[in-house]
Formats: structure tokens, C-alpha cells, sequence
């Protein structure tokens, strides 16, 4: 199948937005694996005088995450889906929580270019068109020793990890999504994750776009070998150098 991308693909999540919510609430461990990704940033002090970047919140999933762990912190949450953002919305948050309706690859044209202490993306890369270009712009969107922390369905490269996780989607998932209407957002979520990097190919791209420090995480449960935490740093200017 062909994946979708840019328009059709905020377009899918646009009509899925009603169901989002109640789906992922039927995967075990969902909220508190995002939390957990969370915490990996190693940010002191619940965040307070940070600014978080939560790069496709979607419903906003992630958002509360990272409002859980880092209560303090400034977060700005962005997604390309109106009807997704609208359900995040729509959701009671604090002060220091902002939304802003942009792809992840106009980040600049929405006015998001200040630097950031963090960015946090969660199951967002293996649905991009040019996942490099984006990690560029994260790297450069962060200020020096800024973090980055990937949560995404990123397969260890076993087989049984593919496995595994086809047999839930074609099992579960795509039957129940099907039902909803949503059959072809969600057969595009399966194969997206069969035909993106594995974590390891994943962490590669990131040592390539500039970032150092990097660590591949896996989270426990039936998602062990198939989601990661992918954390890392943008080096100061003058170790990039020294790199070089």
C-alpha cells in the first residue's frame, strides 16, 4: 500500500480525531510509557523556567505527559490535524500549556523559532515525508545541550518484534478501526511502522542530523522491541567543532 503523507494524511486524522482517544486507551501501557519518555529527558525541576516543545501532540496524549512530568515548564504542543488539535483543545489545561496548528515541517512560517530547553516528538517521524529535514529542524530549533526524546514505534529488527506487532494490528486494531470508519489511517499506522527505520537506523539518522548523546530505549510490556525512546542532545557550537 501507499503510505499517506501531508495533506491526506492530516485529512485522516482530521476524521479520526472522534475515536483517537478511546483506541489508544485500549493499548495497555500507552499513557504511561509516554510518561516515561518523558522523565527520560532528565529535566531537573519539573521543568520550571524551561521551554518543552511537544512536536505532533495529536490529542494531545503527549502533552499531558510531558504536563505531568514537568509541571513547570512552558510547553507549546503542535500538530498538523485541526480535528486532532481540536480534541486537544477541547481538553482542560494550565497556564503554561499553548497550541499551535502547524505541520512539523513549517514549524519557522508559524512562528515557533525561539530556542527550546527540549523537544519531545511521539510517534511523529515515521509519518513525515522527510524525516531528516525535520530532525534538522529540531537540532536547530534547540538551544546548545538542548534535549530531544523520540518516543516512536521503532522495531528492534527481530523478527518476532514485526511479528508481533502485525499480528496486533491485524487482530485488533485495523478490524476495530475498519468498524469506525478509520480502516485507512490505521493500515497506514501499521505498514508505516513495518516500513520505517528500526531503532537503530533511527538513532543513526539522528547522529547524522548533528545531535550527540544518544541513547535507544526500549519500554516495557508487549511493546518491548517495537516502541523506543530515542534520547538525545544538541551539542554546544564548540564541541561540534571540535568534532570536526
Amino acid at each position: 500500500m501507499t503510505l499517506l503523507r501531508d495533506a491526506d494524511l492530516a485529512a485522516a486524522f482530521d476524521h479520526a480525531a472522534r475515536s483517537y482517544d478511546t483506541l489508544v486507551a485500549a493499548n495497555p501501557g500507552y499513557h504511561a510509557h509516554l510518561r516515561r519518555s518523558a522523565r527520560r529527558l532528565g529535566l531537573d525541576d519539573g521543568g520550571r523556567g524551561l521551554r518543552v516543545l511537544d512536536l505532533g501532540c495529536g490529542t494531545g496524549a503527549s502533552t499531558a505527559a510531558l504536563a505531568a512530568v514537568l509541571p513547570h515548564a512552558q510547553i507549546t504542543a503542535v500538530d498538523a490535524s485541526a480535528g486532532m488539535l481540536q480534541r486537544a483543545t477541547d481538553k482542560p489545561w494550565s497556564d503554561n500549556v499553548t497550541f499551535v496548528h502547524t505541520p512539523a515541517e513549517r514549524l519557522r512560517q508559524a512562528g515557533i523559532g525561539e530556542a527550546y530547553d527540549a523537544v519531545f516528538a511521539a510517534y511523529l517521524f515515521r509519518n513525515v515525508a522527510d524525516p531528516d529535514g525535520v530532525l534538522t529542524a529540531v537540532h536547530d530549533l534547540l538551544a546548545p545541550h538542548g534535549r530531544l526524546a523520540v518516543h516512536e514505534y521503532t522495531l528492534s529488527g527481530r523478527a518476532i518484534d514485526r511479528a508481533v506487532w502485525t499480528a496486533v494490528c491485524r487482530g485488533l486494531v485495523l478490524p476495530i478501526a475498519t468498524a469506525l470508519g478509520d480502516g485507512r489511517l490505521y493500515r497506514h499506522l501499521w505498514r508505516s511502522v513495518v516500513d520505517f527505520d528500526t531503532a537503530g537506523a533511527f538513532a543513526g539518522r539522528v547522529r547524522a542530523a548533528g545531535f550527540d548523546r544518544i541513547q535507544v530505549l526500549p519500554l516495557p510490556g508487549w511493546q518491548t522491541g517495537i516502541t523506543h525512546t530515542v534520547i538525545a542532545r544538541r551539542p554546544t557550537p564548540d564541541a561540534t567543532a571540535e568534532a570536526r
